[in-house]
């Protein structure tokens, strides 16, 4: 019997494949040549996550829904976890000089949890943590 392994991708209408490419890049996904053109890459985050980042006129093949500005709307929150409060803002510096906007969202500093907001040139919203869950408050 096989093990099989689930997998989540998260598909990103872009306008500018290119320059989302290397934003992507910048924080560490990895582009996969499975799909090599010009209306879609395959970035790859961890052998389960991954995103698809979309063109626009190619996206519009798939749904007859309008593409919201994300710079006005807010779809869904994608959260990264990453190994400590460094990395967290490492990976925010990469994102700026790759095109994104650093804190869309305010930061958030707990003694258990460390996280802050990255904007990507299309203005999808993601969101880098670290967290020592053992340093997390007891629920009441």
């Amino acid at each position: 019997m096989s093990q099989f392994k689930q997998s989540v991708f998260v598909s990103l209408p872009v306008s500018d494949l290119s320059k989302s490419i290397v934003f992507y890049k910048s924080i560490g996904l990895t582009q996969k040549m499975e799909f090599p053109n010009n209306e879609g890459a395959w970035m790859e985050l961890s052998d389960t996550f991954s995103v698809m980042l979309i063109t626009h006129s190619k996206w519009k093949e798939f749904t007859p829904r309008a593409i919201p500005d994300a710079r006005k709307t807010a779809q869904f929150g994608l959260s990264i976890t990453t190994e400590s409060k460094e990395t967290v803002t490492n990976m925010i510096e990469k994102g700026t000089k790759a095109g994104g906007k650093a804190d869309p969202n305010p930061v958030e500093e707990f003694d258990f949890m460390f996280g802050r907001s990255l904007e990507d040139p299309d203005g999808h919203i993601l969101e880098f943590k670290w967290m020592d869950m053992s340093a997390m408050p007891a629920s009441n």
